[in-house]
């Protein structure tokens, strides 16, 4: 079931890694609410795709742009031209991860790393692997571009008076799985960054929060590494017992995009099915 929010029709939407899982969904849900949408991804063929089949099933085709989120001194220019296209952004969603997940066997009953989605990189990597540039990479990858897209972003709806940014952790990092020291740093630091930037921007209009995904299947994900098996135990630590999908997380951001929610800044979101 789909909510209607007859406020975000017309507002300027900016999804990064719009192109598949989770983002797609996210995407189409914006679309399907009226709303002006541009993305960011540099899977291009993906993002076609995703586009083509928006505008067959709805009649309006989102704006992409290709995009290398680790290349943050790009990423002002992009935000203003993305602008150019859709309007000032309204609505910002700190979705992506500019690398795709890697495979990972699925042996430890508390393990949720395959079922992330799409706004994680979360490689196994022990403290003792761990040296300065895959610290850093680890940042930037879950952490740094979520800055730097929601700075490019700040000055516009300071402007106009409002805004809604939402920001992309998980729950890797609050259930404390092994050998995710800086991925699960940077998905905490998420959580800090959005109190923070809630806090300084707040007089401006501009509420800040934070969704965070449990196990989020998406195709990709059961085509390279959930196995029924997988799924199964997944399912029974959730209290909701049903596979999660991309619309689910998709609902709870147009939620916080519309004035709905105007009362919601600084905090946090789960949806995980009450897996933690």
């Amino acid at each position: 079931m789909t909510a209607s929010y007859h406020d975000i029709k017309g507002k300027s939407v900016l999804v990064t890694g719009g192109a598949s899982g989770i983002g797609a969904s996210i995407v189409r849900a914006f679309c399907a609410q009226g709303a002006r949408v541009g993305f960011f991804d540099i899977d291009d063929a993906a993002a076609e795709k995703l586009c083509a089949e928006i505008e067959n099933d709805l009649g309006v085709r989102p704006h992409y742009m290709s995009l290398d989120l680790r290349d943050q001194v790009r990423i002002p220019k992009a935000v203003t031209e993305m602008a150019s296209k859709i309007g000032v952004i309204d609505v910002l969603v700190n979705n992506a991860a500019p690398l795709g997940l890697g495979h990972r066997p699925a042996n430890d009953p508390r393990d949720v790393r395959a079922a992330d989605g799409d706004a994680a990189r979360d490689d196994r990597h022990s403290p003792e692997e761990t040296g300065p540039d895959e610290w850093r990479e680890k940042l930037d990858v879950n952490l740094s571009h979520q800055f730097f897209c929601s700075r490019a972003v700040a000055k516009g709806m300071a402007e106009k008076g409002r805004g809604s940014i939402i920001n992309f952790s998980s729950v890797s990092y609050l259930m404390g799985l092994p050998d995710l020291v800086g991925y699960e740093t940077a998905k905490a630091g998420v959580v800090g960054m959005t109190r923070a930037l809630a806090r300084d921007w707040g007089a401006d209009g501009i509420r800040v929060n934070t969704v965070i995904p449990g196990c989020i299947i998406t195709q990709r994900q059961l085509d390279l590494w959930i196995s029924p098996q997988d799924e199964e135990r997944i399912q029974q630590q959730q209290c909701v017992k049903r596979r999660l999908v991309g619309d689910d997380v998709a609902q709870m951001v147009l939620f916080l995009a519309s004035d709905v929610s105007s009362a919601c800044s600084s905090q946090s979101f789960i949806v995980d099915g009450g897996l933690v």
